[in-house]
C-alpha cells in the first residue's frame, strides 16, 4: 500500500530537478537566483542596462530554465537591439506577453512572416490593446517578399533642413524636405516614434511606402498613419510625415539644427573628431531613450526619453527634479499655461558633456508615454537640448555621435577626442506629437 506515495516522491523529485517548483504566485526559485532577479528587475526599471545585463545573466546561471527570469533577459536583450538574443532567450515560452517580445524582435530585425505570427499570437490575448502591434502584424503580413529599408542611388543623401517657411520661424524643429512616394513633402524628425508615421488625412490605413532624400532612395519603408495636423497648426507648415527612429537608424542619419543639415547614407559614416558616444536604447524596441544625470554624480543617471519633436530641451517628472536639488514648488508658471512651470537644473550632463543651467519645464502629462511602459522614465529630450549638437546614429542606432555647435558651447564643456575602436556588443507631450512604440 505505500508504493504509490513513494511513486509520487519520486515524481516530485524528478520535476523538482527539470526545473524550479511552482507556488501559488509562480516559480519559487533558490534564494541566489532570486537575488539576481531582484537585482535585474530593479536595474531594468532604472534603465541600467548594463547592470540589468549582467544580473540576468547571473540569475539565469543559477535558474537556467525559470521562465521569469528568461523573458526578463529577453527584454533587456530587446532594448539594447539584441534581437537574436530575445529570440533565444524566449524559445519554447508560449505567455502573450513573450509573443510580444518575439514579434518585436522579429519586426526590429526585419524577418516579417515571423513577426505577423508572433504577434497575431500576442494580439489573441483578450487583456491584450495594442494598436501599434495591430497595425504592424497588418503590415507585416502584407509584407511577404519585401525587405523593409532597402537603400538605393547615391551613396550618401545630404538636405538643407530650412530654418522658416512662409516667414513661419521653424525654431529647433528638424523639418526636412523629401519625396514620398514621388510627392514631394516636409516631414518632422521624430525619434520618439519607432515608425515612420503619415499623415491620416491623406492616408488612411498603414502601408509600405517609398522615401526619397536627395540621392538615396529608401524602399519598403513601413509606414503607420496619425492624424498630424496639430503638428501642422503648431509648426505653421504641413508636415505630412514624421520620421522615425527605425528610418534614422537604418540610413545612418545625421541631423544638425545648427547647420541646417539633414543627412542619410548607405554606410556608416566614420567616427567624428570632436564628438562625444552616447549609448542608445529603445523602448520596447522602439521609442529612443538614453541615460544622462542632473547632478554631477554618474551614478545617479536617470531614463530620458529622446524626442526630436517636442518643442522644449528638457522635461523632468517630480522625482528628477528632486534628484537635481530643485524644489519643484520653486518653479514658475509659464504665463500662456500656468500649469507648465519652468525652471533650471543646476547641471545636466549627457555624454561628456556638462551642460550648467539647463532651462527645463514640469507639469505635462506624462501618462500617454508612461503606459503600459515599465521602465521609470524621468523626462524627455526635446528638439531644443538636441539643437545644441549635430548628432550621428551608429552601429545600427545602438549609439550616437554628439557633436557640439562651438558658439553655444564653452571650451570646457566640449568632450574630450572620441575613442576609436570597435563598437562594444549588442549590449504631457504636445499635441500630434508620437507616443512611443
Amino acid at each position: 500500500m505505500r508504493r504509490p506515495s513513494i511513486l509520487l516522491s519520486s515524481l516530485l523529485v524528478a520535476a523538482a530537478a527539470c526545473g524550479p517548483s511552482l507556488g501559488p504566485q509562480g516559480p519559487v526559485r533558490a534564494p541566489l537566483a532570486a537575488r539576481w532577479y531582484d537585482r535585474a528587475k530593479a536595474s531594468y526599471r532604472g534603465a541600467d542596462f548594463d547592470d540589468a545585463g549582467d544580473a540576468a545573466k547571473r540569475a539565469l546561471a543559477a535558474a537556467p530554465s525559470d521562465p521569469e527570469i528568461r523573458e526578463l533577459a529577453a527584454r533587456i536583450a530587446l532594448v539594447r537591439l539584441d534581437f537574436s538574443e530575445a529570440l533565444r532567450l524566449t524559445e519554447g515560452l508560449e505567455s502573450s506577453d513573450v509573443h510580444g517580445i518575439r514579434g518585436r524582435a522579429y519586426w526590429f530585425s526585419g524577418d516579417l512572416e515571423h513577426a505577423a505570427d508572433e504577434l497575431e499570437a500576442y494580439l489573441a490575448d483578450p487583456k491584450v490593446k495594442d494598436t501599434w502591434a495591430r497595425d504592424v502584424a497588418a503590415l507585416a503580413r502584407r509584407g511577404s517578399g519585401r525587405h523593409p529599408f532597402q537603400l538605393e542611388g547615391g551613396l550618401v543623401g545630404s538636405l538643407e533642413m530650412p530654418r522658416q517657411l512662409d516667414r513661419v520661424s521653424l525654431g529647433a524643429a528638424n523639418v526636412v524636405p523629401c519625396e514620398l512616394d514621388g510627392e514631394r513633402i516636409l516631414a518632422l524628425v521624430a525619434t520618439g516614434s519607432s515608425e515612420v508615421l503619415v499623415d491620416a488625412n491623406s492616408r488612411h490605413d498603414p502601408s509600405w511606402v517609398d522615401m526619397r532624400f536627395d540621392r538615396v532612395e529608401i524602399k519598403d519603408v513601413p509606414a503607420l498613419v496619425q492624424d498630424l495636423s496639430p503638428l501642422t497648426r503648431q509648426l505653421g507648415v504641413p508636415i505630412k510625415a514624421l520620421i522615425g527612429a527605425q528610418l534614422l537608424r537604418h540610413a545612418h542619419a545625421t541631423f544638425d539644427r545648427r547647420g541646417d543639415q539633414f543627412v542619410v547614407r548607405r554606410q556608416e559614416a566614420p567616427a567624428p573628431p570632436d564628438a562625444s558616444r552616447v549609448p542608445l536604447y529603445y523602448l520596447r524596441g522602439g521609442g529612443m531613450m538614453l541615460r544622462a544625470t542632473v547632478t554631477a554624480k554618474d551614478e545617479d543617471a536617470i531614463p530620458l526619453l529622446v524626442d526630436s519633436s517636442r518643442p522644449f530641451p528638457l522635461l523632468l517628472q517630480d522625482g528628477a527634479w528632486a534628484r537635481a536639488g530643485v524644489d519643484v514648488h520653486s518653479l514658475l508658471p509659464l504665463p500662456d499655461d500656468p500649469s507648465v512651470k519652468r525652471g533650471t537644473v543646476p547641471m545636466f550632463r549627457v555624454g561628456g558633456f556638462d551642460l550648467p543651467k539647463m532651462p527645463a519645464i514640469s507639469g505635462v502629462d506624462m501618462h500617454e508615454l508612461t503606459s503600459g511602459i515599465d521602465i521609470d522614465l524621468g523626462g524627455v529630450v526635446g528638439a531644443d537640448l538636441l539643437a545644441f549638437f549635430r548628432v550621428t546614429f551608429a552601429d545600427d542606432g545602438r549609439f550616437m555621435w554628439l557633436e557640439p555647435d562651438p558658439m553655444l558651447l564653452s571650451p570646457a564643456q566640449r568632450p574630450a577626442p572620441a575613442e576609436k575602436g570597435p563598437p562594444p556588443p549588442p549590449p504631457a507631450p504636445a499635441a500630434g506629437a508620437p507616443s512611443p512604440r
